[in-house]
């Protein structure tokens, strides 16, 4: 059922994304906020309250739910994993703001692809160098396309096996939300009462995230140039302070035979004691060997994501016939 249910959210979301501003999107911001406001006082345990809270209750209500229906309608089991991918997984999520920045870029129109950049990535990119800003778009671009898809994927089938149904791609989306959220909050703020919030939501998506990183840097191997992308792995995953995506953003490099990476405002931060922005692709030590970016390497990166699903796809496949015919 697992093929069968990733391969039809796939094709729906194609045929009708979810528009920028949906009642999920907003959903999620009014839950994140009632739960910081009504469950976090500040101590570490109340952070554990709420993180459960906030993510758990979501995917232990849908695991109920998919026992529930998959006791009477294997049809109906696979409608609402169809559902609740469809909700969760997808390129259409976050690939309004890439084609919007890739189409200004080819137009020239660099003052609109930053504007476009800004508004994905609450980020100053005004002061970006055409290279700078090229290489920051395929640095968010990679790491969107494995917490939306990738990610998703691997925590669906893995709790799907279990017999939990759906119930792993909300975890997932729902741990990575809340470390973006809190995260976010924090900077908007300056510091506040959930810190101890922030710092738990970003360790245990991190943890969540390690394996799943991990197989999606091998997926970009397998389909692009594998020893370059091998041997970036291997050699430059640590110029990223965020090991999970260190380990993508070098394989992506090898595999494109780009250049990511570069020292950012978040290193003169840590030097000087402020602390890090965990979720911050552009907090490296430095830069990764290779061409720099190109507006061609764009369109590379879109046909290095579609190869990787389809290789995901053709296992996930092999792995649902080998359990049939076993």
């Amino acid at each position: 059922m697992s093929f069968f249910a990733v391969l039809l959210a796939l094709i729906v979301e194609q045929l009708k994304p979810l528009p920028r501003e949906n009642f999920i999107h907003d959903g999620l911001f009014s839950w994140m906020s009632w739960t910081g406001r009504n469950l976090d006082a500040g101590r570490r345990h109340h952070a554990w309250v709420v993180w459960s809270v906030t993510v758990g209750v979501p995917a232990i209500t849908v695991a109920v739910l998919h026992y529930v229906i998959a006791g009477q309608s294997l049809l109906l089991a696979l409608a609402l994993n169809v559902a609740v991918l469809y909700l969760t997984l997808g390129f259409r999520q976050f690939s309004h703001y890439f084609t919007a920045i890739r189409d200004a870029i080819e137009r020239g129109d660099e003052l609109s692809a930053r504007r476009h950049l800004a508004q994905w990535r609450y980020l100053n990119a005004d002061d970006l160098s055409r290279h700078e800003l090229l290489r920051t778009v395929l640095e968010h671009s990679l790491l969107a396309a494995h917490r939306h898809v990738f990610g998703v994927f691997f925590w669906f089938v893995l709790l799907s096996a279990a017999g939990l149904g759906p119930a792993g791609a909300v975890l997932y989306r729902m741990a990575e939300f809340a470390s973006r959220y809190w995260t976010f909050k924090q900077r908007t703020t300056e510091g506040g009462p959930h810190e101890r919030l922030m710092e738990l939501c970003q360790r245990t998506f991190a943890a969540m995230d390690h394996f799943p990183a991990r197989l999606t840097a091998f997926g970009f191997a397998v389909v692009g140039n594998f020893e370059e992308a091998i041997n970036g792995w291997r050699r430059d995953a640590q110029l990223w302070l965020n090991p999970n995506d260190g380990a993508l953003l070098a394989s992506a490099a090898g595999a494109l035979g780009v250049q990511l990476g570069g020292k950012s405002d978040t290193i003169e931060a840590e030097a000087a004691g402020q602390g890090v922005l965990f979720d911050d692709p552009l907090a490296s030590r430095g830069s990764t060997p290779g061409m720099l970016a190109r507006s061609a390497h764009l369109h590379s990166l879109v046909g290095l994501v579609w190869r990787s699903v389809v290789l995901w796809m053709l296992l996930l496949a092999l792995l649902t016939l080998a359990n049939v015919l076993g």
